[in-house]
């Protein structure tokens, strides 16, 4: 799956299964994927080997709260109303406010 945020497609791993929402972005170098996190309302960045963009939306994906460039070792408490929590690469997040919609798309398979 990808999602649109802002002008940026971002191919992006769901973690719906125990492991991969453990795990999401811990001890991993570089990505240029995002990771989503549905039923989540709070984070932690434990672990993490760089600093991330993190969004909080509702249920219609209208982003309620954004963190840019969260280092490791930080909390996000859980937030009223959201519902799905959006962990992105540093930068992806220039130009988003409140408000905004995170759009879902299906994959494009290139051949």
């Amino acid at each position: 799956m990808n999602v649109l945020i802002g002008n940026s497609t971002v191919p992006i791993v769901v973690c719906s299964k125990f492991w991969k929402r453990f795990k999401g972005m811990m001890f991993r170098k570089k990505t240029d994927q995002g990771y989503y996190f549905p039923n989540c309302n709070g984070i932690h960045t434990f672990f993490m080997i760089q600093p991330i963009d993190v969004v909080l939306t509702d249920q219609n994906d209208i982003i309620l709260y954004h963190y840019k460039n969260i280092k490791p070792w930080k909390i996000i408490l859980p937030k009223r109303n959201v519902k799905n929590t959006y962990e992105f690469p540093i930068g992806i997040l220039l130009g988003i406010e409140i408000g905004n919609k995170i759009t879902k798309v299906k994959k494009i398979d290139s051949q």
